[in-house]
C-alpha cells in the first residue's frame, strides 16, 4: 500500500471497520466531563466511563484516530520537543477498542495482521514484549507465527497497565520494530538507544484491582490499544525520525522558506525548526478546539507553546510575527481529516498573530539582557545563572521562566532554581505585608470554629427570612462571647438565608436581630468550604454566642445581584454572537450595583464592537423573557 500519512490514517480506519468496528470521531482536546485531565492524552480517554462500567454505547467495537496533547500535568513532553526524534506535544493516536466483546486472541491477530500484511512491515524485524506472567499471550503470539526468540517477557513497569491505584487493569503486549544496525542502540526491546522502538501497545484489561491490591477477574474483559501515527508513518516510510516523514515535510519546508534555511543542513537550526513545526500543530488544534492564550490552565499551556515557538523563530533570525502565516499550512495538510480546522482557520491565524505581536515586545526587551547575563556567566567560570538575575528577567521584563531555562540548557549553564524560588517567595511576603492581606483559611480561630460547628446550612434559595442560632462570634482572630454596639464582627450561624460570595457573585446584605441587639450585615463570605460567615457591625444593643436571631436578607440587593447575574449570561451570549464561539468566560463579578465579565479574545474590542454588544443585550432585556 501507499505509505503516505493520509493513506495510513485511512487504512487503519478501513481495516478495523472491516473487522466490525465502529469508526468513532476524535474527541476534542478538551476532555469532556473528566476534570482529572488537562488535555486529552490517549485514545481511551473518551471511553473511560465505558471501561469503568458507568456508561454503555450502541457498539462493542470501536476504532479511532484521536488527537492528543501532552504538554502539562503528569504527561508533559514540551521540554523534549526539538531535542529528540520522536517527542511531540500534539500527536495522533490510532486505537482499536473492545468493550467486553473480543479479547486477547483477536487483538493480537488484528495488530499483527495490520502491521505486517496491511502496512507491510517485515515480520523478521518485529519484536514482541509481554508481561512476565502472561503465558496466554506468549502462546497466542507463537500461534500466530512469532518465533519464541522474538518474544520478551518484561516486568510490571513495562508491560502492565492500570488506570489508577485501584480499578480496571491488565497486562499488555507491545509490538516493537528493529530499525537496523545503522541506528545506535541495543538490538532488543526496552534497551538503550533508538534501534528497537515501540510502535503499538495492546492492553488486555482483564482484572479489577481492589484496595488491598488483589487482582480479581473482570466479568467482561476489554481491549484498549494505542499507536502513535507519527511513529508509524516514520517506520513505514523508512525514516529514522518522525520529523523526516511526509507528515512534517510541508511544515518544515514552509518554515525553511520563511527563515531562509534548509532543514537538514545545520543541526542547531534543525532543532528550532522541529520545535516550530511541532508547536504549530499544537497551536492550531488547541485554538480550533476553543482554547485561547491566557495566564492560567489550558490557556497558559497554549501561551507557553506559542511563546516557545516564537523564541525559536528568533533563533532562526525571524524577527517579525510569522507563526500566524504558517497555521494555514497545518490547516491545508490536516483539514480533510479534521473538519473543525477550516472553519476556525481565520480565528486561529488572528489569535496567533495577536499573541505573537505582544510577545515580540517581551523578546525585544528581555533577550538582549538574558544574552548579556549568559555571556557574563560563561566568562566568570562559574556556569550558574543566579536566582536573583532570573527573578529580575521574570519580574521586570516578563520573560517566561521556561524560556530562560531552555536558553541555559542550550548553553550548558545551570539554573539556580532554588534562588529564584526564594526571590519569588520574598516578593510574595512583601506583597502580603504591603496589602495587609491574610489568608483566611490560615486563621486558627476560624479553623477551630469550622471543626466545632461543622457546616452552615443554607436555606436562602426559596426564602429571605429565617431564624438561626449564633455558633461563634469573631473579632479578627479572636473568639468572643458577646459583641456590643459599634463592634465590627463576624458571625457564624447554624442556619442562614444569606448567600455567600461565590462564583463571582457578591454575598447578601441584610440585618440580624436579637432580643437586645441588631447587626447590620454588609458582606457574606465562605472563607472555608463548610462555613458561611456574616460580616457586619452591631448598630444597637448587644449580641451573644448561643442567642437565637431573626435573619433578614435585603430583598433589593438580592434582586439587583440576581438581575446582574442574568446580565452576565446575556453579555456572554452577545460576545459569542459578535466575536465568535471561541469566547469563554474566565471570571466575573456580580454585585447589586455593578457587574464585570472577564473573557479572552485575541484583539482589543473596538468602540463599535462595544456599542453592538450593548445593543444586543438591551434588545434581549426589552424582550422581557422569563428567566
Amino acid at each position: 500500500m501507499s505509505q503516505s500519512v493520509n493513506d495510513l490514517r485511512r487504512a487503519f480506519i478501513r481495516y478495523f471497520e472491516q473487522q466490525g468496528h465502529r469508526a468513532v470521531p476524535s474527541a476534542p482536546l478538551i476532555p469532556q466531563a473528566d476534570p482529572t485531565l488537562l488535555f486529552t492524552n490517549a485514545g481511551m480517554n473518551q471511553f473511560k466511563r465505558v471501561f469503568l462500567g458507568e456508561e454503555t454505547r450502541a457498539y462493542q467495537r470501536a476504532v479511532t484516530v484521536q488527537k492528543c496533547l501532552r504538554a502539562g500535568g503528569k504527561h508533559n513532553d514540551l521540554e523534549n520537543v526539538g531535542y529528540t526524534r520522536r517527542h511531540h506535544t500534539f500527536f495522533e493516536m490510532l486505537g482499536n477498542f473492545s468493550f467486553g466483546d473480543y479479547f486477547k486472541e483477536d487483538a493480537i491477530r488484528f495488530g499483527w495482521e495490520f502491521l505486517t500484511s496491511v502496512v507491510g512491515l517485515s515480520k523478521d524485524r518485529m519484536w514482541i514484549t509481554i508481561f512476565r506472567e502472561d503465558d496466554e499471550a506468549d502462546r497466542l503470539w507463537r500461534k500466530i507465527g512469532v518465533s519464541p526468540s522474538r518474544i520478551v517477557r518484561c516486568g510490571e513497569k513495562d508491560n502492565f497497565w492500570q488506570m489508577a491505584d485501584t480499578g480496571p487493569c491488565g497486562p499488555c503486549s507491545e509490538l516493537h520494530f528493529d530499525q537496523g544496525p545503522s541506528v545506535p542502540g541495543d538490538d532488543t526491546p526496552n534497551g538503550e538507544g533508538d534501534r528497537v522502538i515501540e510502535i503499538w501497545n495492546l492492553v488486555f484489561m482483564q482484572f479489577n484491582r481492589d484496595s488491598a491490591g488483589t487482582l480479581n477477574p473482570l466479568p467482561k474483559p476489554s481491549i484498549d490499544t494505542g499507536m502513535g501515527l507519527e511513529r508509524l508513518t516514520a517506520v513505514a516510510q523508512g525514516r529514522l525520525s518522525n520529523y523526516d516523514s511526509d507528515l512534517f515535510a510541508p511544515l518544515l519546508a514552509a518554515i525553511g522558506r520563511r527563515a531562509g534555511a534548509e532543514y537538514g543542513a545545520v543541526e542547531q537550526l534543525d532543532r528550532s525548526m522541529r520545535v516550530i513545526a511541532d508547536h504549530l500543530r499544537a497551536i492550531t488544534f488547541l485554538m480550533a478546539d476553543g482554547v485561547l492564550p491566557s495566564n492560567e490552565g489550558r490557556g497558559y499551556v497554549l501561551r507557553r507553546i506559542l511563546r516557545r515557538a516564537a523564541r525559536h523563530g528568533r533563533l532562526l533570525g525571524i524577527t517579525e510575527p510569522f507563526l500566524h502565516e504558517l497555521t494555514a499550512t497545518v490547516v491545508d495538510q490536516m483539514g480533510e481529516a479534521y473538519h473543525e480546522l477550516r472553519p476556525a482557520a481565520g480565528t486561529v491565524a488572528e489569535a496567533t498573530r495577536g499573541e505573537e505581536e505582544r510577545f515580540i515586545v517581551t523578546l525585544d526587551q528581555g533577550l538582549p539582557i538574558l544574552n548579556d547575563m549568559l555571556s557574563k556567566v560563561k566568562v566568570s567560570g562559574q556556569p550558574v545563572l543566579q536566582g536573583t538575575e532570573i527573578f529580575k528577567l521574570y519580574d521586570t521584563y516578563g520573560f517566561p521562566m521556561d524560556l530562560i531555562a531552555e536558553a541555559c540548557r542550550e548553553q550548558g549553564i545551570i539554573l539556580d532554581e532554588t534562588g529564584f524560588e526564594a526571590a519569588i517567595e520574598e516578593q510574595r511576603t512583601r506583597a502580603r505585608k504591603t496589602g495587609g492581606f491574610e489568608n483566611e483559611t490560615a486563621r486558627p480561630a476560624l479553623s477551630d470554629v469550622a471543626t466545632r460547628v461543622g457546616t452552615t446550612s443554607f436555606v436562602g434559595y426559596d426564602r429571605l427570612d429565617s431564624e438561626g442560632v449564633v455558633q461563634a462570634l469573631l473579632q479578627g482572630d479572636r473568639l468572643i462571647k458577646e459583641a456590643r454596639e459599634g463592634d465590627e464582627i463576624e458571625i457564624v450561624l447554624d442556619v442562614t438565608p444569606f448567600y455567600a460570595e461565590g462564583g463571582g457573585q457578591a454575598g447578601d446584605q441584610g440585618v440580624l436581630s436579637g432580643t437586645d441587639g441588631r447587626v447590620e450585615i454588609r458582606e457574606t463570605t465562605r472563607p472555608v468550604p463548610t462555613l458561611i460567615v456574616h460580616k457586619g457591625v452591631v448598630t444597637s444593643g448587644s449580641i451573644r454566642e448561643g442567642e437565637r436571631l431573626q435573619l433578614s436578607v435585603n430583598p433589593r440587593t438580592r434582586k439587583d445581584a440576581a438581575r446582574n447575574h442574568t446580565a452576565t449570561h446575556l453579555v456572554h451570549a452577545a460576545l459569542r454572537d459578535l466575536l465568535g464561539p471561541h469566547v469563554k468566560q474566565y471570571g466575573s463579578l456580580v454585585a447589586p450595583n455593578r457587574l464585570r465579565f472577564d473573557f479572552a479574545h485575541f484583539r482589543p474590542m473596538s468602540s463599535r464592537d462595544i456599542d453592538e454588544i450593548e445593543s444586543i443585550v438591551n434588545e434581549q432585556v426589552r424582550q422581557d423573557q422569563p428567566v
